[in-house]
């Protein structure tokens, strides 16, 4: 995922999905709730989160100044898609629904052309899953960092291409195997409809029943 960041510029989003990965641990996911800003403080301009509203669609809740910057405006509550070019927004709905479906790591490569009032930017977008409160796949972590003068505002981004990683929780580590009294392993509980395996054990007879009897008949 870190072939898009090789250039000098984009090392908030390095720092951001390092944080990310640091909160979800062996979890699928971390929680929204689990975000503490002083984190990712170097990074916090750059950085924002979105809430999935609809499939494909993502709305901005908390954003950092350079998107405002980007904007011209204040883009809280405004979709994601605003940020991008009317060409790319459907490939983008369908990058959000990956994210939150897969769940899946995603990140992209955009610029913006040059105009007369405006230079070449050149950006990347990093997109990270998130639980909500009710513990459904809803929120994304982003950040968003373009290299180069902004000049006139409002800025549009068109995508250039895009990387999605499918995400797995991280494997535990094996359970012990149980122990009776005596320390000696009892046997495993068994999956499925099968029944737990006894011990074998030997049978020795009895000492205090005769192994053979007489038996005496008058007739």
């Amino acid at each position: 995922m870190t072939e898009f960041r090789a250039e000098v510029g984009f090392s908030a989003l390095s720092q951001v999905e390092a944080y990310w990965e640091a909160l979800r641990g062996t979890r699928l996911v971390p929680k929204r709730s689990d975000i503490d800003p002083r984190g990712i403080e170097s990074a916090l301009e750059y950085t924002f989160v979105v809430e999935r509203i609809a499939p494909g669609m993502a709305r901005i809740r908390i954003a950092g100044s350079h998107l405002s910057d980007l904007m011209g405006m204040e883009v809280r509550g405004m979709p994601l898609t605003s940020l991008i070019a009317p060409s790319g927004r459907r490939q983008v709905n369908d990058l959000i629904e990956d994210v939150c479906q897969r769940p899946a790591l995603c990140e992209m490569r955009l610029n913006a052309d040059t105009t007369i009032t405006k230079s070449h930017l050149d950006a990347r977008m990093l997109l990270l899953p998130m639980k909500s409160d009710l513990g459904d796949i809803s929120r994304i972590l982003g950040c968003f960092v373009a290299r180069g003068d902004i000049g006139v505002a409002p800025r549009r981004f068109d995508v250039i291409g895009a990387k999605i990683r499918p995400l797995t929780a991280s494997s535990m580590a094996p359970t012990p195997p149980m122990q009776d009294e005596t320390g000696h392993e009892t046997p495993a509980r068994a999956d499925g409809f099968a029944e737990p395996v006894s011990p074998f054990q030997t049978r020795t007879p009895r000492r205090d029943v005769p192994y053979l009897r007489v038996v005496k008949s008058d007739d």
